[in-house]
């Protein structure tokens, strides 16, 4: 008896973008983001939420990962209902931490400081890897739902 197993087609997709070190290039980043997941046709709550982790990780990289004359790169994987968002920068000896963020805290009224806090918040996990010989990558996962309700934008 010949019996063949029916193997799903598991398709990774991949986008990836060297941007500069300034203000500029984080906003370029955030709408490039938005425009390549709309492109997938990743659910609208993913898209919201995979918007504002490249918003912070892009930002953190033009400001704290900047080394003059060297660009960062976005990298978005979507895998197997997956999302991996990866921004790189050249400062691999300034790691973030979330726990001196949450321990010392921004003070109330400070316009920064938030980032990782919103970056955990919002993703379902998150880290950083080196990226030799001197650079880091911060990344974070999004779980992406089908298509369907949306259940982290209150719209269905």
């Amino acid at each position: 008896m010949n019996g063949t197993t029916p193997q799903l087609s598991a398709t990774v997709r991949t986008f990836s973008q060297l941007l500069s070190s300034t203000r500029r290039g984080a906003r370029l980043a955030r709408l490039l983001a938005v425009e390549q997941l709309r492109a997938w046709e990743v659910s609208p709550g993913v898209t919201e939420r995979a918007e504002q982790i490249v918003a912070e990780l892009a930002g953190n990289a033009a400001l704290h990962g900047r080394v003059q004359g060297r660009d960062f790169r976005l990298v978005l994987t979507l895998d197997t209902g997956t999302l991996r968002i990866a921004v790189t920068d050249a400062r691999g000896d300034q790691l973030p931490s979330l726990s001196a963020s949450a321990d010392v805290g921004p003070l109330p009224d400070a316009e920064s400081g938030r980032g990782l806090l919103l970056v955990a918040a919002l993703a379902d996990r998150w880290g950083t890897d080196p990226y030799p010989p001197g650079g880091k990558t911060v990344w974070a996962e999004c779980a992406c739902e089908p298509h369907g309700p949306d259940t982290h934008s209150g719209r269905t």
